[in-house]
């Protein structure tokens, strides 16, 4: 395992019994986590009063209970990046932190190549691998499904002092987009994917994973430069091995660029027990 280790305003305090006590800046949240089948003792206070609580609704989805007026969002930072966290209905908070590893893996690579950098963000949330790669150097398209995470990246990019960088903001489709830029002719040094388990397009078209990534990993094969640095993809799919994400790498893009494929699971350090809490995978090829 990967594990996201050099956080300073992030912290997993603590974990059982299905959610996970944590620290973002000087505000405390308890939040739900499948992964977390242990049911060990909660020994530390904060877990009953912790500032904020997501009660997960029989339901589906589920709600906020704050115990403490906190901020509507407040900001963290990482090495040079900052970013603005806000609870969400569906119990994010804008940010996942085990992809620093991933940040900082990215980042050297474009430090060290030698030369300029183009990289292409699909499924780009709010911004963070797009902000570690520009703040490294690079060019970067960052491209989201939803307006409002296209919105909330910029925000991102404005606080980092990163405003004036060279990166495109695109609303769209990633797919659609994928295969616009092709016919365009336009080409990436490194692309990032970091699609959704499931999911429904704008005219109503279903994407789940297992069935979908294979086709986009190929299309995205045709938008790479003749000299692509790296390809990227994350998964938080459950039951899919990481294996499974670094044989798709390897069998669309070492026969044409040759390269090496790496995958894993990233995770959290946690406080209390000095273990590490696994929060997805990522499959990496890169030359």
């Amino acid at each position: 395992m990967r594990i996201a280790e050099n956080w300073i305003d992030y912290t997993i305090l603590d974990t059982s019994d299905g959610e996970k006590l944590e620290k973002w800046g000087n505000v405390s949240l308890v939040r739900p986590d499948p992964q977390i089948i242990w049911k060990t003792e909660r020994i530390l206070p904060l877990w009953i009063n912790a500032d904020g609580y997501y009660h997960r609704s029989d339901k589906g989805g589920g709600q906020w209970e704050f115990r403490r007026k906190i901020p509507q969002a407040w900001t963290v930072n990482y090495k040079a990046l900052t970013f603005n966290i806000r609870p969400t209905g569906f119990k994010h908070t804008g940010l996942f932190p085990e992809q620093a590893v991933n940040w900082d893996f990215m980042a050297d690579k474009i430090l060290t190549a030698g030369r300029k950098i183009s990289v292409l963000n699909l499924f780009a949330y709010t911004g963070g691998a797009t902000l570690a790669c520009a703040e490294a150097g690079a060019d970067v398209c960052h491209v989201d499904a939803s307006k409002g995470m296209v919105q909330w990246a910029r925000e991102n990019a404005s606080v980092s002092g990163l405003s004036d960088k060279p990166i495109r903001w695109i609303v769209d489709d990633c797919e659609k987009f994928v295969a616009r830029e092709i016919r365009r002719g336009r080409k990436y040094d490194a692309v990032i994917m970091d699609p959704p388990s499931y999911g429904r397009g704008s005219n109503g078209e279903i994407w789940k994973l297992e069935n979908n990534v294979y086709d986009l990993v190929k299309l995205c094969r045709e938008v790479l430069s003749d000299n692509p640095l790296f390809f990227l993809i994350n998964s938080y799919t459950t039951g899919l091995s990481p294996s499974v994400m670094g044989y798709i790498l390897g069998s669309i893009l070492t026969s044409k660029f040759g390269g090496s494929v790496s995958f894993d699971e990233i995770g959290l350090p946690v406080k209390s027990t000095g273990m590490a809490l696994p929060c997805g995978s990522t499959a990496i090829w890169q030359r």
